[in-house]
């Protein structure tokens, strides 16, 4: 092609490919056809997505939706199974003593039995049921204490470390003890006392000595108390509301621990989890290159 020439507006290939078969010399020929233009809609309709579609569960959706008329279904069918069988032994003209040589005999015990596990099994699905899991008001008082003497850098990452827990999780209150130094304590916090409107203070010392925070930095990993309720450490963080529900502990290296507390019991998932154990690493990152001891002081 010599300089200066314009390429067509729509170029068309014609291309033979020759095809050997055991029958005859074919010759495919294919067409291709490109244009400026944009395609239609309906160029893109045969090639729209034609696999498997998902399918949908009408009996589970029934029964979810009608979780009550399931519960108490079996009490109906067994009661209605025992009056049958006492209806039937008394028109039937059959005597009302059971007789072990006698077939309906053994056949009406053998329903009444099924009545009776019907019934009974209807008495335990009424009584058991899943508990709901319901956010709650953390019981306490907000507050906001940053390191004074951490630079902006190192505090702007703290708050955002909060603001994007705060956000995306079921994160209420946000402690972090760095190199034997409260370095942040921020959300939602036990009232030191009723009516005083203070935050109760993290007292770093108590804290490192208890077992919940030396069983946490032996093992290095993350520690999730799903139902805070049932884990006699909560005593080691009375710092937190009263009604915490969850609570994340992530160690930051062998050099502090953060304390996420949550208002959802089990409510951290299984991402968040390991998305907070990749904030710990980049905590851990900043904060040692100026957390230095003595220990830092803090201010709201």
């Amino acid at each position: 092609m010599e300089a200066g020439t314009t390429l067509p507006h729509t170029l068309r290939l014609h291309t033979r490919i020759p095809i050997n078969t055991t029958n005859s010399n074919l010759l495919f020929q294919p067409r291709f056809t490109l244009s400026s233009h944009s395609p239609s809609s309906s160029s893109f309709s045969a090639y729209s997505y034609r696999g498997p579609k998902p399918k949908r569960d009408f009996l589970a959706d029934w029964v979810s939706q009608n979780d009550d008329a399931v519960r108490t279904l079996p009490i109906y069918v067994g009661s209605a199974s025992l009056l049958a069988v006492l209806l039937n032994r008394t028109l039937s003209g059959i005597a009302p003593v059971a007789d072990a040589g006698s077939s309906q005999s053994r056949a009406d015990l053998l329903t009444l039995g099924l009545a009776v596990t019907n019934i009974l099994t209807g008495l335990v699905w009424l009584s058991i049921r899943p508990k709901s899991i319901t956010v709650v008001i953390p019981q306490g008082v907000e507050c906001k204490r940053l390191c004074i003497t951490l630079p902006e850098v190192a505090l702007n990452e703290l708050l955002w470390v909060w603001e994007s827990l705060s956000d995306a999780t079921c994160c209420r209150s946000l402690v972090i003890v760095y190199e034997s130094s409260c370095v942040l304590q921020i959300g939602f916090a036990a009232e030191s006392s009723p009516g005083d409107g203070e935050a109760v203070n993290v007292d770093v010392n108590k804290l490192m000595q208890g077992s919940v925070y030396q069983g946490v930095m032996n093992s290095g990993a993350q520690s999730y108390l799903a139902n805070l309720s049932l884990y006699p450490g909560k005593s080691e963080l009375p710092f937190l509301p009263s009604n915490t529900q969850a609570v994340i502990l992530q160690p930051l290296e062998d050099k502090g621990i953060a304390i996420i507390g949550g208002d959802t019991i089990r409510g951290f998932t299984a991402s968040d989890q390991a998305w907070i154990t990749y904030i710990g690493e980049k905590l851990d990152s900043t904060l040692t290159k100026y957390v230095k001891h003595p220990p830092l002081t803090s201010q709201d």
